[in-house]
């Protein structure tokens, strides 16, 4: 009563102004006390976590080369007088790619064709006619050597018994002995000459006929190797990708002349981690994102390297690649996408649901007992590009939010249903 008083007192007080005297009044009627706002309610999309198989998904960047490549570098610098094929022409191994000027080189192979010629008809020679020849002849020597040897020890000895018994002088004796010597000689010097042809001639003879012929066998093979470096073949199946030069034009030293592709089959390079590595195996599935096509491409791990990667310490994979539709090329960036480690029973959220904090913390937002969204702090184990493994940190009854928890401070009132909705609900919509 005494507050009262004091109010209407100020109010005639005429020291006051007037709009202070008009509004005192009004604060004194019933039922002008101020209002509380009504607490805003969040609407948010939540699911407990599912239980399942998850396969790791590891991504890396990688590049598309062909699974074989010829560089064609011509051995011999000479002008082009021909191609025979087209940039993107499909060829096949051995094909004719083109062919460089070889008038000199026809000449010169030629001309060793004919020395080699000349070379094996003088091994026929040698061989089937000269050396039997002189063989024979030696053989003949010797022969008539050892007949005139016996012959003369012959009449040796008939003289020795003659001139026992007194039928002859001492001096015809002493002639057929001198004859017989004589005979001895020419016997021993021809079949010294027979053994010698036997073990050195015959051999030495026939060596250098065979060196000879040899000798003019490889000349001709390398002129023939010559002439043959003018015909550019192709190494391997494939498609020319590329075709600098024109007729005429001589390619530079080292320089490809033409360069064939098989990209039917394509590889997928790409570096990962040495800890990624450990857990792929040869053959396991992956897919590769190519930019400009809908759909994920399927591939196969083709190879692992055994080593690391000096500058970047990563390991090197291969992934092949089915391309007989043509639609990929070489050359061509693409995002690699392998299937790693697969857990079983894992218990998995959305990757959409997990936050990360300023010092890398993961957590997650659940809805509490009492309708309000509460972080919980998670481990995570691997992922699939889509779910996440949860090692520790939520119970398989939790309501996870896996929509419109993006921004919620911890405490705000939220209700499940459609994410994205107008968030005025109350506390009694749930």
């Amino acid at each position: 009563m005494k507050n009262t008083m004091k109010i209407f007192a100020a109010y005639f007080d005429p020291r006051l102004p007037a709009a202070l005297l008009l509004a005192a009044p009004l604060a004194l009627l019933p039922g002008c006390k101020k209002e509380t706002a009504p607490e805003a309610v969040v609407t948010v999309q939540a699911a407990p976590p599912e239980r399942g198989a998850i396969t790791e998904s590891i991504e890396a960047d990688a590049v598309l080369a062909p699974v074989a490549q010829a560089a064609i570098v011509p051995k011999i610098n000479a002008p082009v007088a021909k191609f025979y094929v087209e940039r993107g022409q499909r060829v096949h191994a051995g094909q004719l790619l083109a062919v460089l000027e070889n008038g000199d080189l026809k000449a010169a192979a030629l001309d060793s064709q004919g020395a080699y010629e000349a070379a094996q008809a003088t091994f026929a020679t040698t061989t089937q006619a000269q050396i039997p020849e002189e063989r024979l002849k030696a053989e003949a020597d010797m022969a008539q050597a050892r007949a005139n040897l016996k012959l003369n020890q012959g009449i040796v000895k008939s003289r020795k018994h003659l001139f026992a018994e007194g039928a002859i002088p001492g001096r015809d004796l002493d002639t057929a002995e001198a004859a017989l010597v004589q005979a001895q000689a020419i016997y021993d010097a021809a079949k010294k000459h027979l053994d010698a042809m036997s073990a050195v001639t015959h051999a030495a003879s026939l060596k250098q006929a065979q060196g000879n012929l040899l000798s003019a066998e490889a000349r001709y093979k390398g002129a023939e190797a010559q002439l043959g470096y003018t015909e550019i073949r192709s190494p391997i199946d494939g498609f020319v990708t590329d075709r600098p030069y024109y007729a005429g034009e001589t390619a530079p030293s080292g320089a490809p002349l033409v360069t064939v592709m098989e990209t039917n089959t394509l590889l997928a390079k790409a570096h990962i981690a040495q800890a990624e590595a450990q857990r792929l195996k040869l053959g396991g599935d992956a897919q590769v994102h190519v930019p400009g096509v809908e759909n994920a491409v399927p591939a196969k791990i083709a190879m692992i390297s055994p080593a690391l990667d000096a500058g970047s310490t990563t390991v090197e994979v291969w992934l092949k690649i089915d391309n007989r539709s043509g639609k990929l090329r070489a050359g061509t960036p693409v995002k690699a996408v392998i299937a790693g480690r697969t857990v079983e029973n894992a218990l998995k959220i959305p990757a959409a649901a997990v936050m990360t904090g300023d010092s890398g913390a993961k957590t997650a937002m659940i809805v509490a007992a009492d309708g309000t969204a509460q972080p919980k702090r998670i481990v995570l184990g691997i992922g699939d590009g889509e779910d996440v493994q949860v090692v520790s940190g939520l119970d398989a009854s939790d309501q996870v939010i896996v929509r419109g928890g993006y921004g919620l401070d911890p405490g705000t009132k939220v209700k499940i249903g459609a994410a994205g909705g107008d968030g005025s609900g109350s506390g009694d919509d749930k």
